[in-house]
């Protein structure tokens, strides 16, 4: 859709480990998963329900 947004990086996925204290016990994810708060989406004008979106981002 052409829109942007600026956000601030917090934490990082563990693709390899996962599933212990220190990960919150999340399973581990793949090396191509951007995860958003729902600010985020809304900036994006992208449907927060889908889930799933393919995004294009910069460091």
């Amino acid at each position: 859709n052409g829109r942007t947004a600026y956000a601030k990086v917090v934490d990082e996925c563990d693709s390899v480990h996962g599933c212990d204290d220190e990960h919150n016990f999340e399973p581990p994810c793949g090396n191509n998963v951007v995860d958003a708060s729902p600010a985020v989406w809304d900036a994006l004008g992208l449907d927060r329900s889908a889930g799933m979106e393919h995004i294009t981002w910069s460091d």
